[in-house]
Formats: C-alpha cells, sequence, structure tokens
C-alpha cells in the first residue's frame, strides 16, 4: 500500500501506513497517523518522520503521548510496535462484532465444502480487513491472520469491494494492471462474485461474494483462497456456487430476506 500523509504535512516515505482521513481535528489525526506509520513497518524515531512527513518536534510529542496510553511500545533493539492497549481495545471489539459470531459457522461449512481456507473481509478505509477465517484441513493451504489488512488494489475480495465502490479508479490504478483489473471489476458487478490467481501474492487463487445488509448495502465479502494449483483461474467456477450460499446463508442470518 502507499504511504499516508498527514494533512498539512511534508511528503511522505517510503513506508506504507494504512491511510490517514482528514477529519478537521488535527492532533487526533497526526496521532492516528503516527499509530499507521508503526503499524506500516515504521520501527524507527526517523522512520515515523519520514513516513509521517511530521515535524520532528511534533512527532516526539505525540509519539510519547501514545506510549504513555498505552497505544506504542518502544522495545530496546526491536523499536516501536503497537502498544498493548491496543491489544485489548481489538479484542474487546472482537467480541462485540455480531457479524463474526452470526457468520462463523458458515465459514467453517464453507472451508469444510470446499476443502480450502475461507475469510470474512469488512472494509476499514484504504484497506479491508479479514474479520474471521476458517482454515483449511489440507496440509498445502493458505492463512490470512484474523485481522490482516490487506490492499483493495489485488485479490477477488478487492474486486467485489470495488463493484460497490464509486470511487473505485484510485485503486484500480494501483494495480499492476489496471485495465485488466477494472474490467474484472465490471465483471464482479454483473455476476455477483469474483475470482483471481496470483494476484496478491504469487502461487494463491481465491473466489470471493457479497454479503449485503437488510438495507441492501455491502456489509462484508466472503472469501475462500487456496494454492493456485488447485483454485487457479480455470478452476475458479467451481468454488463460486459454494461461495455464494455462504454469503446467502450469512445474509439470513444477518436479517436479509431473498427476494
Amino acid at each position: 500500500m502507499p504511504s499516508a500523509k498527514v494533512p498539512g504535512a511534508g511528503p511522505p516515505g517510503g513506508l506504507t501506513p494504512a491511510g490517514v482521513v482528514d477529519t478537521g481535528v488535527g492532533t487526533l489525526d497526526r496521532a492516528v497517523g503516527v499509530l499507521e506509520a508503526v503499524e506500516g513497518g515504521a520501527r524507527t524515531f526517523t522512520g515515523v518522520v519520514e513516513a509521517t512527513g511530521l515535524p520532528r518536534s511534533t512527532a516526539h510529542r505525540l509519539i510519547k503521548a501514545l506510549e504513555r496510553h498505552g497505544y506504542l511500545a518502544s522495545y530496546g533493539g526491536f523499536g516501536y510496535r503497537l502498544g498493548p492497549r491496543l491489544m485489548r481495545l481489538a479484542s474487546a471489539a472482537a467480541r462485540e462484532v455480531p457479524l463474526r459470531d452470526l457468520a462463523h459457522p458458515m465459514l467453517e461449512r464453507l472451508a469444510q465444502a470446499t476443502g480450502e481456507s475461507a475469510q470474512l473481509y469488512v472494509r476499514s478505509g484504504e484497506v479491508r480487513v479479514c474479520l474471521d477465517a476458517a482454515e483449511s484441513q489440507n496440509e498445502l493451504r493458505t492463512i490470512v491472520p484474523v485481522g490482516a489488512s490487506l490492499t483493495l488494489s489485488a485479490g477477488s475480495a478487492a474486486k467485489v469491494f470495488l463493484a460497490w465502490d464509486e470511487d473505485r479508479v484510485r485503486h484500480v490504478r494501483r494495480n499492476a494492471d489496471p485495465d485488466r483489473f477494472a474490467r474484472e471489476v465490471e465483471l464482479a458487478a454483473v455476476r455477483g462474485w469474483a475470482s483471481s490467481a496470483g494476484e496478491r501474492q504469487p502461487g494463491v487463487g481465491s473466489v470471493s461474494a457479497p454479503v449485503r445488509g437488510p438495507q441492501g448495502g455491502l456489509v462484508a465479502v466472503v472469501s475462500v483462497s487456496g494454492p493456485a494449483a488447485r483454485m487457479g483461474r480455470g478452476r475458479a467456477r467451481r468454488y463460486a456456487p459454494d461461495v455464494l450460499d455462504a454469503a446467502r446463508a450469512i445474509e439470513a442470518a444477518l436479517g436479509v430476506t431473498s427476494g
């Protein structure tokens, strides 16, 4: 993912914070920018300054404040890491998300039906986040950690999210083959599912479908993923019915009525 820039700051560096939203509350935006810089790989003070474009004095004050609150931690030779308070908040947030609880049985059934790993993604700003997963029992399988932030510029789940996004162009342009990616996003919108092979990660294929909420809007994307030898482009179509069935089952659990 490209580097983020704090509004009003200098040019960003080469690290990859998830993207800073300009809310008009400058101090909060800059603090979030620091956290996302560390999430994206900034491990030193200089790395945070380069990734955010903040003045050194401002970055220093924010880092110290975030450390005192437990949102950042410094571990000697390992540098800055996200702090333990964020872990507690993440754990509490996961417990309070009913979508994850409602969808998990469907993910388990999807993994069993296909023999591949199943994931549930939600969108968070400029990325998609793995909300839950059920792993394949095959020795050779894909593993997407719960909580992982992935790009919206590659992969079948990204295509489904973008099929529902009127402001998709910036993400499409970041793909290695934007013209083909744009066509496949349009195809996902028409047929209701998407596939990919080797886009986000070499040797990995996936198939994804949208999960709609009671008001008809996109609330999540359900996927199966596995080695491209089993889930290459020529074989993706046979996984689509199971993925679509899982998506409809999750919708039913959310109270969505068909028809």
